[in-house]
């Protein structure tokens, strides 16, 4: 893959895990004090249904679901606002999938189309890898960590080939089933690059990497994340723009320029700790230059920041 300037390194910024705290605690007492009771109001809140929302961008839609309806449709609109303007501004074409457990809320949007993966594969070649080493009953070797390493915080390429040679394909393959990422399609013939990957899958696998599950064990899963809270601050653009500053954030990064659509600008990132437990995917194309597609990556993910974080 091509090199690229480097974009400007985007700042996480805001918070709002304790403002939602407070503000659900003064919504108990308000019920409290209208002659209603604390258990009352939460076998209410259990008892509700959750809400879609779905707000259209072109011939698709952003669509929400979340137990607060609010939230639901502020961001289904948000969301759909910030992707029509950037497609009018820049022409980039996106997908994106997000998930909340805090709050049960998820969106989609052209989830399940297939993007280029360009380097956000690595991720999920790591945790091929490091099942791999659980059902060969070993621990990864220094050799590999320092590939592993090399590849994920600072994106080496060479780091990766090699790896993926190690690893091969159908383990690659292997790690995709057990994981449910069923619209994924590894890279043919050494091209790992050119792994056919969508939104929708990323975030499984993020899901995959913040709890626990048969696939990956607890130190696989932390060896990963760790990994991913250590990339190089050059690197550190894409989802975690607009984050929480009291959030621990977790990114890979991916970019790519082919003569069909232009550039390639992927970003994946979980974001826990603080009261957060979420995770974004954001994959576009067709922007004219490295710096456009990581402007269409980054709105759609202070937008999500944004709501969630009100």
């Amino acid at each position: 893959m091509r090199k690229s300037r480097r974009p400007t390194h985007a700042f996480p910024q805001g918070s709002g895990a304790t403002q939602r705290r407070k503000r659900y605690a003064l919504g108990l007492v308000a019920a409290v004090l209208a002659g209603g009771t604390a258990a009352g109001t939460l076998a209410a809140a259990d008892g509700a249904a959750a809400t879609t929302a779905r707000a259209r961008v072109g011939a698709s839609k952003v669509v929400c679901h979340s137990d607060d309806g609010g939230l639901a449709r502020r961001l289904s609109h948000q969301l759909a606002d910030t992707l029509r303007k950037q497609h009018s501004k820049l022409h980039s074409t996106a997908a994106v999938a997000f998930y909340d457990r805090s709050s049960g809320t998820s969106c989609t949007y052209r989830a399940g189309t297939a993007y280029d993966s360009a380097s956000v594969v690595k991720a999920t070649l790591l945790g091929a890898l490091l099942r791999q080493t659980q059902e060969e009953h070993r621990k990864l070797t220094s050799r590999e960590k320092k590939l592993a390493t090399a590849m994920i915080t600072k994106s080496d390429n060479e780091a990766t080939s090699t790896l993926w040679r190690e690893v091969g394909r159908g383990d690659v393959q292997h790690f995709l089933d057990l994981a449910g990422m069923k619209d994924t399609e590894p890279g043919r013939h050494g091209y790992w690059g050119l792994s056919q990957v969508t939104a929708g899958d990323q975030v499984k696998l993020l899901k995959l990497l913040t709890s626990g599950n048969r696939v990956l064990n607890a130190k696989s899963r932390g060896y990963e994340l760790g990994l991913m809270n250590k990339v190089v601050a050059g690197q550190r653009w894409g989802t975690p723009s607009g984050a929480p500053k009291d959030a621990t954030v977790h990114v890979k990064n991916g970019w790519l320029e082919r003569d069909a659509h232009a550039w390639r600008v992927n970003s994946i990132g979980a974001f826990t700790g603080g009261g957060h437990d979420y995770g974004i995917a954001v994959l576009s194309q067709d922007s004219k230059t490295m710096c456009d597609g990581v402007d269409t990556v980054q709105a759609a993910s202070r937008a999500i920041h944004h709501q969630l974080n009100r």
